[in-house]
Formats: structure tokens, sequence, C-alpha cells
């Protein structure tokens, strides 16, 4: 059987580090890379939507996030697009409306409170994500509209890509917290993977087994915190 560096259960996950992947080379003036692998066991897999990041534990000198840059989240044909935006804290992200039908963006949860009101086609409204969280962002109208904004304090972050591999580059030598999100896992889950590590060369932290992530967006309630109705007077 492989050795492996260490195993913890967590629930919905199981995170394994393998000793055979911890491949390490010696530090660059660049700095060094991290890298980890997200898999899920769904049958047909849906792909995995998951960021890692890093948060300093000493004041190191990590470059200037461009809070002042403009982001958007645009709604056409009834989507969000893209439905994972990755900001600054104290970035402004745009909402423009480009389907021919009012929208109503809202969020109610902790990474940002807020709610847009309906607002017709060819206008845009903007929120300032002034502090660190995931804000999961949806439509009071259309039920099937969802998308995720992660405001972060750290420009060291990397998100998956299509097969599930996250790479963080020339990250500088020193302890840091790794933390992770993935869409459909469950936040006390996530909270546990949490840990501290230190950085002395590039490594390979190995395999992190999802039993129930990857699944997108579930059912949500409007606004209100009631379910969503047709509304017989609108054919949006």
């Amino acid at each position: 059987m492989r050795d492996l560096l260490g195993i913890f259960s967590l629930g919905l996950m199981l995170v394994t580090f393998p000793a055979a992947w911890a491949q390490e080379r010696a530090v660059s003036p660049e700095g060094v890379d991290l890298r980890l692998q997200i898999a899920g066991n769904q049958q047909p897999r849906r792909p995995i939507t998951a960021v890692a990041w890093l948060d300093p534990s000493t004041d190191l000198a990590l470059p200037v996030q461009p809070a002042a840059h403009r982001y958007t989240l645009l709604q056409k044909n009834r989507m969000f697009t893209p439905h994972l935006l990755v900001v600054p804290v104290g970035a402004v992200v745009g909402f423009p409306n480009a389907d021919p039908f009012f929208h109503n963006v809202f969020s109610l949860f902790d990474g940002k409170r807020f709610d847009l009101g309906l607002y017709e086609a060819g206008t845009s409204k903007s929120v300032t994500f002034s502090r660190q969280g995931v804000s999961y962002i949806f439509c009071n109208i259309h039920p099937e509209m969802s998308a995720v904004v992660l405001a972060l304090s750290t420009p060291l972050y990397s998100i998956a890509d299509a097969k599930g591999a996250i790479t963080l580059r020339n990250v500088p030598a020193g302890d840091y917290k790794l933390h992770l999100w993935i869409e459909g896992a469950p936040q006390s889950d996530l909270d546990h993977m949490t840990r501290k590590i230190h950085l002395s060369r590039s490594t390979d932290l190995g395999l992190v087994h999802v039993v129930d992530g990857g699944s997108g967006p579930t059912t949500h309630a409007n606004k209100f915190g009631k379910p969503y109705t047709a509304d017989p007077r609108s054919e949006y």
C-alpha cells in the first residue's frame, strides 16, 4: 500500500496527501509552487469549481492587488457570466443587464449582503465587496441564475482548472494558512480543511477527494426567504 503523509476524514470529505506526490525542488528567486488536486466521484462526473488561497502568517512583501480594477458579472440569456469571479477586497463589481427583460440581483450571504432591486435591459448596477468572504449571487426573478463572488485579502490564490488541478506559482517562501472553497461542499467541511503550511520548496499536497462537492448550486429561496413562484403576468 502506498505510504501516506496523512489521511483526514472530514465528514463528507476525504483528504489524502500521498508521499509519492510530494515532489520538491530547490527554492528559486521567483518563489515556490504549491499544487493540489481536487477530485469528485459524481456519476457522471461534473466539473468541480474550486479556489485555493494562502493567507501569510507573517508580514511578507506581497504583490499589490488591483482593487481599483472594474470587474463584471454579465447577465445574459438568464445566466451570470462568469459563474465564478475572484476579486480583491474593496473591488467594485458591475452587474450589467444584457437581457431584454428585468433582473433583480441579490445576495443574502455573509460575504456581502445586497439587493439591487429591479432594473431593466441595457442598464447596470454595481456593488463594492468590502470584506473577505464568499457571496452567492442570485436573481429574484429567475431561480436558475446563480454565480459566486469570492473576495480575498490576499493575491495568492488560484482557481481549479477543468480537471480540478490547482497550482499557486511563485509563492514567497514562508508560513501560510491554506484555505479551500469548493462549490457544493458544506462550509463546515471547508473550515476543517483549513491548515497551516510552511513553504520552503515547491510542494505537491496531493489529492483532495470531495464526495459530494462539484454538484453546483443547490435549490435556494428568493430574497424574501420564500420559494420562487411563476408570475402569470410575465412571459419572462
